[in-house]
């Protein structure tokens, strides 16, 4: 792949002072597992789970199967929790890998088991509960039916009991302690009934999220699952933090600079005029690279530190910007997306704004034809090697 066309610097120290930030926010006796699903937000699972392994994650989390036999190909040997649902025999693979999954529903639960049971091989799971999400989980009467059922079956066992909170500033919303009400209300009759210990070796009770743990919701349980914080992103805006630091920028190159006269129009539906005479330059990633189509007219990037406007439409492989006010401008300048620039800097939660989405849309969208360039984080597993170019200058 041309590195010069556009790429993405994912930078493996700033993940580590995200998940160092974590660590400080939540104590020393809590496990940190990092959410690497979607490619880890896009930001490159194989590279990010190694090098949050060396910064301190006990754990990682992914929504399928794939995702995690995908990490087990590249050498991840930590616990990998599923956290999505796993229907019939797409489990056992990952079974056989050591890998846990979470089970959402008493049918599934006994569907695994029976599962495991054919195959002579130990499935280890976390009980969800619903708490209020009212998207995934058991009710607490199904869980405690479940613990109830584990005592007596010797190919499921117990890793974890988790709850997923729905609120996106945590600790600040009512409906987020409520569920943590709810949830502490389970563990303790769960303990209370004798059907649950406390995490005595593998099993683990974890409710938090990005949004929790930055946002100080109590109890913490004995481990935290976190994405959005991991990679320097703000899962509300009222939780922004500091020290989040941004692990991914994207840039990409002027491919074409033309001069276009006063009342001239840009792009697909002339949806932009010009107000005087104008240099417009053409930057090679448009909608299938991740610019979102609602940039156009209203997104901005950086030009030599300059934040400088998109106008026309966003199209699938271009994007126009307008650097008139940027004298001596050519073809091959470099030009940042998302990340910093001189003084000057692009966040995700800045582009979510503008479009009206999250901020983690913004990186997960980014494209397949946008190279993944690794900078930072010391050594790299030899497994990973081979995806590592040196950034382009």
């Amino acid at each position: 792949m041309d590195s010069s066309r556009a790429w993405a610097e994912i930078d493996l120290d700033a993940l580590a002072r995200n998940l160092g930030l974590v660590r400080r926010l939540v104590g020393s006796s809590v496990a940190v597992l990092l959410v690497a699903k979607a490619d880890a937000y896009g930001h490159g699972a194989a590279a990010i789970a190694h090098h949050a392994l060396r910064a301190g994650a006990q754990a990682l989390c992914v929504t399928t199967c794939n995702e995690a036999l995908e990490l087990r190909r590249v050498g991840v040997r930590a616990r990998i929790v599923v956290l999505g649902p796993v229907l019939g025999d797409e489990a056992l693979p990952a079974l056989r890998q050591g890998v846990e999954v979470a089970v959402p529903s008493l049918e599934l639960f006994r569907a695994l088991a029976k599962t495991a049971r054919g195959a002579a091989t130990k499935a280890r799971i976390h009980l969800k509960v619903d708490t209020g999400m009212n998207r995934l989980g058991m009710t607490s009467e199904e869980a405690l039916s479940a613990l109830e059922e584990l005592r007596s079956g010797p190919f499921l066992v117990l890793s974890g009991l988790m709850t997923h909170i729905a609120a996106t500033d945590g600790a600040r919303s009512e409906s987020a302690r409520r569920q943590a009400q709810d949830f502490g209300a389970l563990v303790a009759r769960a303990r209370e009934l004798g059907l649950f210990d406390g995490p005595s070796g593998r099993a683990w009770v974890h409710l938090a999220n990005s949004a929790c743990v930055l946002s100080g919701l109590a109890p913490l349980y004995d481990a935290v699952r976190v994405g959005a914080a991991a990679y320097g992103i703000a899962p509300d805006p009222r939780l922004f933090h500091p020290e989040l630091a941004p692990v991914m920028s994207v840039r990409t190159r002027i491919v074409h600079v033309q001069e276009v006269k006063k009342g001239e129009s840009v792009g697909y539906g002339g949806t932009w005029n010009a107000t005087r005479a104008s240099r417009i330059a053409v930057l090679p990633v448009g909608y299938d690279d991740g610019v979102d189509w609602r940039l156009g007219n209203q997104g901005e990037v950086l030009v030599r530190g300059r934040r400088v406007p998109m106008v026309g439409r966003i199209s699938m492989d271009y994007t126009t910007i307008d650097v008139t006010d940027v004298p001596g401008v050519g073809v091959g300048e470099k030009v940042t997306l998302i990340g910093a620039d001189g003084g000057a800097r692009i966040r995700a939660e800045e582009i979510a704004a503008r479009t009206g989405t999250v901020p983690y849309a913004v990186t997960c969208s980014i494209g397949k034809r946008v190279e993944r360039v690794f900078i930072g984080g010391g050594v790299t597993p030899a497994a990973l090697e081979p995806s590592l170019r040196a950034l382009p200058s």
